[in-house]
């Protein structure tokens, strides 16, 4: 699967009953493919995914394949029991995604036996990328057991551990070789993507290509410019960013509803920016759109 560029991690739209709003998901994800994603992942974290009904993460999945139209790979979101994440494998496959982001199962993580048969069952459906954050640490050994799973095809890293990683990916490229997938997956990953160059990994997902594609997308290009966007605009976003739990998902929202499309608001338990922060994000999208344009 070829996976380049910058992520796209869609949001999941809701309206005003509380559900699902595909006709604005399906906006949402085709402004965004004007700006050439690498590959679009929805009804993952920044989807809500742990909100969303099978139906209404289907329907997602569904609406995101018809809008990508085969231009870059889709993947969906899947994880927690068993039995849910292989429905949820199910209905990816049938509604045509390229592949799945393999969340850490709910509460239960087993034996490393035990979640490389999770994983195993899970790729037998689709490509997967397994999700290392949370509760879910791997040791590099424990990776490159995965690695040899057929359909198991990369790691996104939500730790940051750079030593771990280091150690991981060194691991992988000498027992696989280079076509697994690696990917900084932290939030706000620009942030960390020096860190991650340095370890050979230069795919990243971008919550802020989701809101703000043209500052993404200038920081992705690089040269002096991504410098004054990590001190003037990222830095000041992970600060914000931290001011509220869930801000995370709720950042991205917000930053949508103030460029204009109304994407509703984060699930419970997820809540929503307080005023002043909204307004602070505001005035950050303002600065870094300035200096994309100068």
């Amino acid at each position: 699967m070829n996976l380049s560029g910058v992520l796209f991690f869609p949001v999941t739209p809701f309206d005003s009953e509380g559900a699902l709003a595909a006709d604005v998901l399906a906006e949402h994800i085709g402004r965004n493919m004007e700006h050439g994603p690498g590959g679009v992942f929805v009804a993952c974290g920044t989807g809500e995914f742990s909100a969303l009904s099978q139906a209404e993460h289907t329907r997602a999945v569904e609406v995101a394949v018809k809008t990508v139209q085969g231009a870059v790979p889709v993947l969906a979101g899947a994880g927690g029991p068993l039995g849910a994440a292989l429905e949820q494998a199910r209905a990816a496959r049938a509604a045509g995604a390229d592949g799945l982001l393999l969340m850490p199962p709910y509460l239960m993580l087993g034996s490393r036996a035990g979640f490389a048969e999770y994983v195993r069952a899970v790729a037998a459906e689709l490509p997967v990328i397994v999700y290392q954050r949370g509760a879910l640490v791997l040791e590099p050994d424990a990776v490159v057991e995965l690695a040899r799973i057929p359909g198991v095809i990369g790691l996104k890293d939500g730790l940051g551990d750079i030593d771990r990683f280091q150690r991981t990916v060194l691991a992988v490229r000498r027992e696989i070789g280079p076509d697994f997938t690696f990917f900084n997956g932290l939030p706000t990953a620009e942030l960390t993507m020096p860190a991650y160059r340095g370890l050979g990994v230069e795919l990243y997902s971008s919550a802020v290509f989701a809101f703000a594609p043209e500052i993404a997308t200038a920081y992705f290009n690089g040269g002096e410019l991504s410098e004054r966007l990590l001190t003037e605009f990222y830095a000041p976003l992970v600060e914000l960013r931290g001011k509220g739990p869930g801000y995370a998902v709720a950042l991205v929202k917000a930053g949508l509803r103030l460029r204009g499309l109304d994407v509703g608001p984060v699930r419970a338990p997820l809540s929503d920016l307080a005023p002043e922060h909204e307004a602070e994000l505001g005035a950050l999208i303002e600065r870094g759109l300035a200096l994309v344009s100068a």
